[in-house]
């Protein structure tokens, strides 16, 4: 089973990865791609982010989702590569870098041809359901007007089709919030829902 996570920041993503591959150790943890690259580039975030910051983080979510081409395999991605494109529109929407429209929309084929290779995606929203609350680990940036507004590009991106990112068999879409336990239930569920 391949699932990816997919959400704006400090919603409990990599948390609830880290919970789920210690109550299910058969599978792949793959580190999202800042954590993987963030010792070898400079990558920026939010209105400072560049082309070369997001499309690093791009492709390398593409690459490591191609090499698990088999569905047989049991995999968990933190992060997703239909998550750049939402912070690419966060950075868009400022004006002040190289990212503009032109830039995302080249993000769209090699998105959804990605997300082919993707059985299950879980989406991370921000939700009345389950507030999570800022965490300051020197990591993930802290403001919150940036966490609500990436947020609402995902929500337009999964819930309104924005961008058309899904491929002709997409993924399962499955909207994940809760408590910790809770989450990794419905992981589980979706899951067995699947098979």
């Amino acid at each position: 089973m391949r699932i990816a996570v997919s959400g704006t920041h400090s919603v409990g993503k990599s948390t609830m990865v880290n919970d789920f591959v210690q109550a299910f150790p058969n599978y792949i943890h793959e580190e999202e791609p800042y954590r993987a690259l963030r010792d070898y580039y400079n990558i920026k975030f939010g209105k400072e982010s560049t082309r070369f910051c997001n499309g690093l983080q791009l492709y390398y979510s593409i690459s490591r989702a191609k090499q698990y081409c088999a569905n047989t395999c049991d995999v968990i991605f933190d992060r997703c590569p239909v998550d750049y494109i939402a912070y690419s529109k966060y950075t868009a929407n400022y004006r002040e870098t190289d990212i503009d429209d032109t830039f995302i929309e080249s993000f769209v084929t090699p998105v959804k041809e990605a997300l082919s290779f993707i059985d299950i995606l879980l989406f991370v929203p921000i939700t009345e359901k389950h507030p999570v609350a800022f965490e300051e680990d020197g990591i993930r940036p802290t403001d919150r007007q940036y966490r609500i507004e990436v947020d609402d590009i995902f929500k337009k991106i999964y819930y309104e089709n924005a961008y058309d990112v899904m491929p002709p068999n997409p993924p399962k879409l499955v909207e994940i919030w809760g408590n910790r336990e809770e989450r990794i239930a419905k992981i589980n569920q979706a899951i067995l829902e699947f098979l």
